[in-house]
């Protein structure tokens, strides 16, 4: 990967329930101490308060309906992933409630156009 990669980073996030891959990325966020707008995708809704909430604002959040992301979400995380983008964040996090299908999300990702502007990072697991 060039230095001067341009693409914005995406970082997948799995695990057991909405709160704790929302703790994960609040975590994340916390010890990374790096600058930049960050944006978050989650699916589905959090149960109660959310680790998020304790963020500091300027953090895009979009919310989307549960259900496979690259199957009956895919026009809706098209459309919502689009508009973060737009915003030009450091990093995109998304919040993935079923990881059955991750590694065809991962492919989605990766093609036309979303592979010349973003560069998918490890998963996160929280």
């Amino acid at each position: 990967m060039p230095a001067d990669d341009a693409r914005i980073a995406l970082t997948l996030v799995t695990g057991p329930g909405a709160q704790a891959r929302e703790a994960a990325i609040a975590a994340y966020v916390a010890n990374s101490h790096q600058e930049g707008a960050q944006a978050i995708i989650l699916e589905g809704l959090a149960s109660g308060i959310s680790p998020l909430d304790d963020l500091s604002q300027g953090f895009p959040l979009a919310r989307i309906a549960p259900g496979c992301l690259c199957c009956t979400g895919n026009l809706v995380l098209r459309v919502t992933l689009n508009r973060l983008l737009r915003q030009r964040p450091r990093r995109i996090f998304i919040g993935v409630a079923d990881s059955a299908h991750l590694d065809q999300l991962r492919s989605w990702l990766q093609s036309e156009p979303y592979d010349q502007l973003l560069r998918l990072t490890s998963d996160l697991k929280a």
